[in-house]
Parts: structure tokens; sequence; C-alpha cells
């Protein structure tokens, strides 16, 4: 894998991109379910995560798991990722970041922060997001898109973001860095929503359904035949 794109300096610049995959939650408000597991098509939505970073040419993924692990660790068995537990996800999504961000190993440029239950994000919107992070402005250290104003997924920053963080308390993850360093934070004002679409509750699920037309359906059990 790899990520060649135009900017920066010269007709290509090499960006080396570490990712880090955030699917370590219970699912709370989802009925304690892995969101991440979902299908649209019949993939999950995990998968459609990964093949969306791969795609774009991330150079190293790291998966973060926590709840649910023994579910979810299977469906991502086959992708050239590293997998890493956190063994207490309760404490928040800060904590699994964190070590995700410490799980990664190669030299790299910059990094991104994807969520695992985002349906629609595919590998042409990582590849717009890292573009606009090579084009940002001066002095700018992390880029996220922003939808009619509001903030969306995934978000990317550079390598020296990545080593403040983890140099800093357990409770600081990237939205804490943001906050402060707000002139370091530069958005990519887009119309794309496929950045503003992840699931959470039921209502998502049916929000999901009647905008694009297609239905999110939870696996089949174990044993549990076709139509079953």
């Amino acid at each position: 894998m790899g990520c060649l794109l135009k900017g920066g300096g010269g007709l290509y610049s090499r960006v080396v991109v570490g990712a880090v995959l955030l699917a370590a939650g219970s699912g709370s408000r989802i009925g304690t379910r892995p969101k991440c597991l979902l299908e649209l098509g019949g993939v999950p939505l995990i998968t459609r995560q990964l093949v969306a970073l791969s795609g774009a040419g991330v150079d190293e993924l790291v998966v973060v798991l926590g709840h649910h692990a023994a579910l979810i660790e299977p469906v991502v068995q086959g992708f050239p990722v590293t997998v890493v537990r956190n063994p207490d996800p309760d404490r928040g999504q800060v904590s699994s970041q964190r070590i995700g961000l410490a799980a990664l190993t190669g030299k790299l440029d910059a990094v991104i922060v994807a969520l695992a239950d985002q349906p629609l994000v595919n590998a042409q919107d990582i590849t717009a997001l890292i573009a606009a992070f090579k084009q940002r402005t001066a002095g700018a250290s992390v880029v996220f898109p922003r939808v009619a104003g509001e903030r969306g997924n995934p978000v990317m920053f550079t390598a020296e973001v990545r080593e403040q963080i983890l140099a800093g308390a357990a409770n600081v993850g990237c939205r804490q860095w943001q906050a402060a360093h707000a002139d370091a934070v530069a958005p990519f004002d887009t119309d794309n929503r496929r950045y503003r679409v992840d699931i959470d509750t039921p209502e998502d699920l049916a929000r999901f359904e009647r905008d694009t037309g297609h239905a999110l359906r939870w696996p089949a059990a174990p044993g549990t035949a076709v139509g079953g």
C-alpha cells in the first residue's frame, strides 16, 4: 500500500499515512451490540472502512477493539492490520484512541483516526481528506471535514500531533488537543454528507434507510439459516 497524491512539494508528493480505526464501543444505545458488524449490502461496516482506508493508500492500519472483540476480530483477520484491545473500553473513546496511536510503529508523516460505524465513507472520501491535509494552510496540524458547519469524520493530523497526544495526560486525545490548539486546526469544508453519517441509535438506523433507501442489517447468528 502507499499514498501517492498530487500537491505539496512537486508534481507528486509522498505522504506516509497511518490510520487508527476505532471499534471498541459497547453499542449501549443500540442494544449493546457491535455497531461495526451491521451489514450494508451484506458487507460489515468495519470491512467497508478497512477497504476504504486501504483503497486510499494508507500505509499502516491499527484496529482498536474492546467490547465485542471476540465477535469483531474474526471479521478483520483477513486484512493486513494490527489488532489491539483496549482492556478497559469503558474509560471512553480517548483511551481507545491513545492505545491505537501508540500501536502505530512506522515512520509516519500523518495519522487518520476513523470510526468503524460510518456506513458511507469510501476510498474516494479518504483520498479527498488526505488531499485536503496536503493542501492545508501554513501552521495547520489537524484537518477534519466540515459539512454545513458541522464536524464530520475521519480526522487527520501530523505525526507531531500524535507524539504530543501520547506525551500528554491520559485524558488527552485528538479533540482535546484541538481545543488547546485551535489555531492549528483547519476545517475541510465540503458538501459531502457521507462524512457526517454514523450509526449510534435505532433512530439512526431508521433515518439511514429513509434517507438512502438502503437498510443496515444485523448479521445472522451463527447457525441461523438465511431467511430463517
